[in-house]
């Protein structure tokens, strides 16, 4: 990595990004156009993220194809690629350059300070709080979020200041391709064992990942995660800084950064965050537009990493006052008739649970309804009576087929793997008739949750158009631009 502040001018390269529609990918291919970077790149179907970045001046191209690929590019992957891609194929016939994802943004990072998000929960949200909080407090920082900003438009900021805020994929090792002076690591749960095989696995990767830290970094955690507190515990032990926040009564060790909840309703949540440093004591109320303990918990993390970087412990509170959420994150995507559609990018057990205890706190007595799309055969197999237990909490449950993305289909296994576990649950196959009758079962005053990480998104104007008020917003997905963790 170059020296902080000297930012690295990427013009006189090219860079073409396969999936570049994606959320990941489409940051990437904004953040290389800004250091001056020639980009070209395709994806399956058009979308939104594609037509901002042909805006920027980017070569955006729907297909994939051999003749959109210059024999000069460094081309770049993400995991979800498959060899058999047209593209993809060609770049590795001609011998070019492949690189993946998360070595091209630590290309477009070079010379800033670097800020990992990591965990297996919340670190989109995260990552986009601390970048919001940090805009407001004048540090104008650069960033890479998988998700859409509010009022930003995207998941990429461009700033002028020496502070790069990334979310940082544990799903495939590429958060080892950094070099952060920031770990802020929100929870270690397992996931992805289809890759790494056991508990034991996945937790030595984020051991590597901390050895990724440069010197005098930071390792900033939460104490209510126990494979969290064991990261914590191994990198005191080998010498690094770090930095625990939680809630006292549901910590596994004394925090230094401690949190009091103060309330949590239908629309917001606040708490009181206090931290002794250098022998002064700093306490903060931090008033949050959205609600739910974990993302107190969340802008905890994120609150305890601006001060650390040096910002005004006050103004970071205020700025995290300014989060609205991100897409796709306990989404809002129309209402009708008395009864609102919610689309949450859950797909995990715990991030369920979590959603849904959301959903309960906002419908009050009303009925809800989730139509949950489970990712991956090796999740759903995994993880199938934990997913029974969190999709529980709702009234009526609804799951449709898995959604693949970077897997191959399991012959003989489906989503009744889940809703054996279930009674009273319904397996639809086909996401559109599940939003459907979803849509026919949901009492007036109800909430349904579209949830899932690849292709239920697109059935929210389904279910507002089956309550008669015309549609809302469209949205889209692809095997490649769904997220493949």
């Amino acid at each position: 990595m170059s020296d902080i502040g000297q930012v690295r001018d990427l013009s006189g390269r090219h860079f073409h990004l396969i999936g570049m529609g994606g959320a990941g990918m489409s940051v990437v291919a904004e953040l290389l156009a800004a250091r001056g970077a020639q980009v070209s790149g395709s994806d399956q179907a058009d979308s939104p993220a594609l037509e901002h970045l042909r805006s920027l001046g980017v070569a955006a191209f729907v297909g994939h194809a051999p003749e959109h690929l210059a024999s000069g590019a460094t081309v770049v992957v993400s995991s979800a690629i498959r060899p058999n891609n047209p593209e993809y194929a060609l770049a590795v016939e001609r011998g070019q350059e492949v690189i993946h994802r998360s070595e091209a943004l630590a290309l477009a990072s070079e010379g800033m300070r670097f800020v990992a998000v990591a965990g297996a929960h919340g670190k989109t949200t995260t990552s986009g709080m601390l970048t919001v909080a940090l805009r407001h407090v004048g540090a104008d920082p650069s960033a890479a979020v998988g998700s859409v900003l509010p009022g930003i438009g995207s998941g990429a900021v461009v700033g002028s200041g020496d502070i790069f805020v990334a979310e940082a994929d544990e799903s495939d090792g590429s958060f080892l391709n950094y070099a952060p002076s920031v770990e802020l690591v929100t929870n270690i749960e397992p996931d992805h064992l289809d890759r790494y095989g056991s508990t034991e696995a996945f937790e030595q990767v984020f051991r590597d990942f901390l050895a990724r830290l440069i010197p005098g970094g930071v390792l900033v955690t939460c104490t209510e995660d126990a494979g969290a507190m064991r990261l914590a515990d191994y990198a005191r032990q080998n010498g690094y800084e770090v930095i625990r926040y939680g809630r006292p009564e549901l910590s596994l060790s004394a925090p230094e950064v401690t949190i009091e909840v103060l309330s949590n309703s239908a629309d917001s949540a606040s708490a009181l965050l206090s931290w002794v440093r250098d022998g002064e004591r700093l306490s903060h109320e931090l008033r949050l537009a959205v609600p739910g303990e974990h993302n107190i918990l969340n802008a905890a993390g994120a609150w305890t990493t601006g001060v650390w970087l040096g910002m005004n412990p006050v103004a970071m509170a205020e700025g995290l006052t300014a989060f609205r959420g991100t897409a796709r994150r306990f989404e809002l995507r129309g209402q009708c008739a008395g009864r609102r559609v919610i689309d949450d990018y859950a797909h995990h057990p715990t991030e369920v649970a979590a959603a849904l205890a959301q959903a309960r706190t906002v419908a009050g007595d009303g009925h809800v309804t989730v139509v949950f799309q489970p990712h991956l055969f090796s999740r759903t197999l995994s993880f199938a009576e934990r997913f029974a237990q969190a999709l529980s909490a709702a009234d009526t449950v609804i799951v449709c087929d898995i959604y693949a993305a970077r897997e191959d289909p399991v012959e003989g296994v489906d989503s009744r793997v889940i809703t054996r576990h279930l009674p009273g649950a319904h397996f639809i196959p086909d996401m559109c008739d599940a939003a459907r009758y979803a849509a026919e079962n949901t009492p007036e005053g109800g909430i349904v949750m579209t949830m899932g990480a690849g292709s239920i998104t697109q059935v929210a104007p389904i279910l507002v158009e089956a309550w008669g008020c015309g549609n809302a917003a469209e949205a889209s997905a692809t095997d490649e631009s769904a997220d493949a963790s």
